[in-house]
């Protein structure tokens, strides 16, 4: 196909569908924007309570008078990635207001929001312990939401069975079996989420841990979040809280369809998963990395070092060692196991494993191809799955655009003088959605690299094609479909 016929099949997204669409995510918001409101009056934060309290109203209102627009069902790729990245932008500015009742500046509170929508755990506060019970529950709860993922809500509660919810779901097929159960299998997602919360919480204060810190801890351990109610996470609870924590990061990190399969077909199912052995794996590597640079630098303790790798691994975010404390060596594996993340339809960051094994196997492949004949027909196959060149092309593509994102975002630091390596380990930590820290984050950062961590933080969490898809003007100016 020329590229001359392909501008021809290229539309623009209709913006009546945008503003439907973007209205139904909307309304799945506003009840979660109000729960803060009920912690805000237990602990007589009233100012709080309020601020939370009129976001959900303007939420509800915004939210179901755009909904009520009249649109087409069928909705294009490009529609339903515009809808979802809006959504996170709109659920992140939403917050910024009743952050600021805490005391924060506009920015750090923007910055605060964004980090915990998208997942992320980094922060710019120079303490988090001087914060209100009300402002510690609200960022672990964005995350709790965030991760959850705002279309999920959408799908479970509010969204009818349709192409468009096909779409949304990130569902390229057209069998009709997918298409209604597109809703089942949110609420699928949606009973693990929630059981894994529930669970999570109960075994943490078994652990050890205070009702309030298990309660905000597992919900951000759940969504592989990291934001902490303490300024070192050892005055969490002793070490069976951290253990309890570590296997709570370990299941968000799974895919949540897999661990709710598996609990009729039986645990099997998840140790014979390929991703999720890739992911036990990615950890005992990283830990095995990570005792070994210490070898070279000095004393870790075996425990921190594994709790370090699971936090890396599964993009979760919880140090309990501080990384500007660890050397250049640690840090680089720490990066590489951050790039990497979790496993998909997971709340994990990252590039994600089975992008990782298709390219594992694309380049298994190219060494194959120079001991066979040149004739030989040889098919990529991951986990006994044949795979097509859509695949492929989006595996590279999104690796490709994540590098570039990394790199086009990493300049910026540098022009400002900051340590090549702690800057490299903050933006990646921001672009798979970490939040480990080397330091860098903090009240003094110059506000322009706030904004590109912000922006980071959003690529990492809408996966950087979408946000470079709402940002790309042939996305909103040109020929739309009802105008072929």
């Amino acid at each position: 196909m020329t590229e001359q016929s392909v501008r021809l099949l290229v539309f623009a997204v209709r913006r009546r569908v945008v503003l439907k669409y973007l209205g139904v995510l909307l309304l799945s918001m506003a009840p979660m924007a109000a729960v803060p409101v009920l912690v805000a009056l237990h602990g007589e934060a009233y100012e709080s309570a309020n601020r939370f309290a009129l976001v959900a109203l303007l939420l509800v209102i915004g939210g179901g008078g755009l909904a009520r627009i009249a649109a087409p069902q069928k909705i294009q790729i490009n529609e339903a990635l515009v809808v979802t990245a809006l959504a996170f932008l709109i659920a992140a500015a939403s917050m910024v207001w009743p952050l600021m009742a805490d005391g924060l500046t506009p920015l750090d509170a923007l910055f605060e929001a964004t980090s915990g929508v998208t997942t992320t755990g980094l922060s710019v506060l120079p303490t988090v312990e001087v914060h209100s019970s009300t402002f510690l529950f609200a960022r672990a709860w964005l995350q709790w939401y965030g991760g959850l993922a705002i279309t999920v809500l959408a799908l479970a509660f509010i969204l009818a069975p349709s192409a468009a919810t096909r779409r949304l779901a990130g569902i390229e097929t057209d069998a009709a079996e997918l298409v209604t159960g597109t809703r089942w299998r949110a609420r699928q997602v949606l009973a693990v989420y929630v059981a894994l919360t529930v669970a999570g919480v109960a075994l943490l204060w078994l652990a050890g841990a205070a009702p309030f810190d298990a309660l905000i801890h597992v919900l951000a351990a759940v969504s592989t979040g990291g934001f902490s109610g303490y300024d070192r996470l050892s005055s969490l609870g002793p070490w069976p809280t951290l253990a309890v924590l570590a296997l709570i990061m370990l299941f968000g990190a799974t895919s949540f369809s897999l661990q709710y399969r598996a609990w009729s077909a039986g645990p099997r199912l998840l140790y014979t998963d390929l991703e999720v052995r890739a992911l036990w794996l990615g950890c005992l590597i990283t830990f095995a990395a990570l005792v070994a640079c210490f070898a070279f630098a000095g004393p870790l303790r075996l425990t921190d070092a594994a709790f370090l790798a699971i936090s890396a691994q599964t993009t979760t975010g919880f140090a309990n060692t501080p990384v500007s404390e660890l050397p250049a060596a640690a840090q680089l594996v720490l990066i590489v196991s951050m790039g990497i993340g979790g496993d998909m339809g997971s709340t994990a960051g990252g590039i994600k494993i089975l992008r990782w094994l298709v390219l594992i196997r694309l380049l298994q492949l190219l060494f194959a191809r120079t001991a066979v004949p040149r004739h030989a027909v040889i098919e990529p196959y991951v986990a006994g799955r044949r795979l097509n060149g859509v695949e492929l092309e989006a595996a590279i593509g999104i690796v490709t655009a994540y590098a570039l994102a990394a790199l086009l975002s990493w300049l910026p630091f540098l022009l400002y003088g900051v340590d090549p390596l702690a800057a490299l380990f903050e933006v990646v930590s921001a672009l798979s959605t970490c939040g480990l820290s080397a330091g860098i984050a903090g009240p003094e950062l110059h506000p322009l690299l706030k904004i590109v961590l912000c922006a980071d933080m959003l690529m990492g969490r809408v996966e950087v094609m979408a946000f470079l898809i709402l940002v790309y003007p042939r996305t909103w100016w040109g020929r739309t479909t009802e105008e072929a």
